[in-house]
């Protein structure tokens, strides 16, 4: 995963970072012995009994049961990594709403919160979010030292360092810095496209990912390119805006102005009414309604369309995600593998079109994981 930040954070204790053990290795198997410890680590009893010790004086590990084993006798304590020894919380902006997630240290979610705010360029209004973001924060009786940070999704694109939005059209926030919330938050905060958000979670469900092109299909649509396990952010911050290549000139007006984007063919502001919502098409989808399945069927073609032009670029693995993830399915992939076996030059298999494995809440979550991210890679090893 791409290290969207600096590591900052040095939250464990003195003693903790000159442990012998090696913290990577408990969290990567959750629940581990003393005996687990000795054997795979090459370390005496002695040294792991006192390190263990270290680790839970500070809160960092607990005993968490006993591990099962075919031997006879007493079975061994098992200790684990306390999952919520560090949090982080991803706020996902909206035009009308609001949508905040806490996570633990294995991106699980701790809860969520959504509700009804509508954007305004304002100071009062970052006020009120942050707020709220602080009334979540207490709701889980979470210290201050617990929370490493802050991801705010954006639906805008954000300068390398994270702290301005450099384009934002969507919402009408082009310019606003890092600092409308860190002057209400005394934590460590910072911007994240969405789309990129929601790839950070694509990698996180799946660490075996190394380059794929992430579409997030939602209300608006989106792009992360995914080289070699890390997600490209351009020279400028406006790398993999594909919404707004041109498709057909004399097409829908884009909000950047344009005619015919991407972005109005293939994004779910696109497909449904005014008003309407995913599963309320989906549903006229299921009960066969013909007027439905056209619009879904020019849907798909457009978007096949799309995908055709992008892979010619790039001869990569495309994920499909995005709120409209949740919905696709098998026949849907097949549909669009046949359509863009029509239009490509090239022997087309039917391997690249993939489903994301993150369909719920991957904005909100992608948003809060690199501060997680960062913190396990400051975990001390062996």
């Amino acid at each position: 995963m791409e290290k969207f930040y600096e590591k900052e954070y040095h939250t464990q204790s003195d003693k903790a970072k000159q442990s012998k053990l090696d913290l990577p290795y408990i969290y990567e198997k959750r629940k581990v012995s003393q005996q687990d410890i000795s054997y795979d680590l090459r370390l005496s009893r002695p040294t792991v009994i006192t390190n263990l010790n270290v680790l839970e004086s500070e809160g960092m590990i607990r005993k968490s049961g006993q591990i099962d084993t075919e031997f006879v006798g007493r079975k061994a304590a098992a200790y684990s990594i306390v999952s919520d020894f560090r949090v982080s919380i991803g706020v996902e902006i909206l035009r009308k709403e609001i949508k905040m997630i806490a996570i633990d240290l294995y991106g699980d979610k701790i809860d969520r919160l959504v509700f009804e705010i509508a954007y305004e360029n304002q100071d009062s209004y970052y006020r009120a979010i942050c707020d709220k973001i602080l009334e979540f924060k207490e709701l889980l009786h979470v210290a201050d030292a617990q929370l490493l940070g802050i991801g705010f999704s954006m639906q805008g694109l954000v300068s390398p360092d994270r702290k301005t939005i450099v384009y934002g059209e969507i919402l009408g926030c082009t310019g606003i810095t890092i600092e409308a919330f860190t002057k209400y938050l005394p934590y460590a905060c910072s911007f994240i496209h969405d789309a990129d958000s929601a790839a950070v979670s694509e990698l996180w469900v799946s660490p075996e990912l190394k380059d794929a092109f992430y579409l997030s299909i939602s209300k608006h649509l989106g792009v992360a390119i995914i080289s070699k396990g890390e997600i490209l952010a351009g020279k400028h911050g406006h790398s993999s805006t594909i919404e707004h290549i041109q498709m057909e000139p004399e097409g829908e007006i884009c909000y950047c102005g344009k005619r015919g984007c991407m972005e109005t063919l293939c994004s779910l502001d696109s497909l449904l009414k005014e008003r309407e919502t995913p599963e309320e098409l989906f549903q006229e989808l299921r009960r066969g309604e013909s007027s439905a399945e056209e619009r879904w069927d020019v849907f798909l073609l457009n978007l096949a369309k799309a995908l055709n032009m992008l892979h010619l670029i790039f001869d990569t693995d495309f994920i499909l995600g995005g709120y409209l993830a949740s919905y696709l399915c098998e026949k849907d992939l097949a549909f669009l593998h046949e359509k863009i076996r029509e239009m490509t030059p090239f022997a087309e298999a039917s391997d690249f079109l993939l489903i994301s494995k993150m369909p719920q809440h991957n904005i909100t979550i992608g948003a809060a994981l690199p501060y997680i991210q960062t913190f396990l890679d400051t975990l001390p090893e062996v």
